[in-house]
């Protein structure tokens, strides 16, 4: 950003390339979207909220009282009906905007100070049978509370880690989360959104990997 904060990072975890979009914040460095090249991808609103929900079978976009507003699946990936896409466009903050058109045409841009830069984060995914038979299995609410509770946990050591490592400053506060810490708060966000769980606990959930 022209502040100097980190807007989008992109980074390698195995086999996979993740696109991380963050606030133009100096300390809390908050998520506002994740762009996977397995087909998974999750935009939110600037309280954290769900926003544009993504898989490798289609998407969701919801507003911010959680309701789904638009709901597609992507053409030839579903055994039900297909529900084609509308072009979506949506502007996380003054300088980062999402414009997605299909499977392989999700495009996260940036623009400061006259110049543009444009990743293309889509990609063609292919639905194994096993995995259109075999969907993943819902957990229940103790389950992910406490999912919830070890990514805090987890968060709160790497911050002490960064707090040891520079004492006499505030240097820790620029360092950013790992990686696979931000991953899985994603995954646990997706798993609450499949699970049949009150809105209230979807929200104290939010707010303790959001914390």
């Amino acid at each position: 950003y022209p502040s100097g904060n980190l807007a989008i990072i992109i980074t390698r975890e195995r086999d996979h390339l993740i696109c991380t979009v963050q606030e133009d914040e100096l300390r809390t460095a908050k998520l506002r979207a994740l762009f996977q090249s397995d087909g998974r991808s999750t935009c939110y609103y600037p309280n954290g909220d769900e926003w544009i929900n993504i898989s490798i079978q289609g998407g969701q976009y919801l507003d911010q009282a959680g309701n789904r507003v638009r709901r597609w699946m992507w053409p030839n990936l579903s055994s039900g009906p297909h529900v084609p896409l509308s072009p979506i466009f949506v502007s996380l903050n003054r300088h980062v905007g999402v414009r997605i058109l299909a499977q392989d045409k999700i495009f996260v841009s940036f623009l400061a100070m006259g110049r543009q830069a444009k990743f293309n984060m889509g990609t063609k995914v292919q639905v194994s049978a096993a995995s259109q038979l075999s969907p993943p299995a819902r957990l229940g609410e103790d389950e992910l509370l406490l999912l919830a509770f070890r990514v805090r946990i987890l968060q709160l050591f790497d911050r002490m880690r960064g707090c040891i490592n520079f004492p006499s400053s505030e240097q820790w506060n620029k360092m950013q989360p790992p990686m696979y810490l931000m991953t899985q708060a994603v995954k646990i966000l997706e798993l609450c959104m499949a699970a049949d769980i009150s809105d209230e606990l979807r929200s104290s959930i939010r707010a303790i990997v959001n914390a």
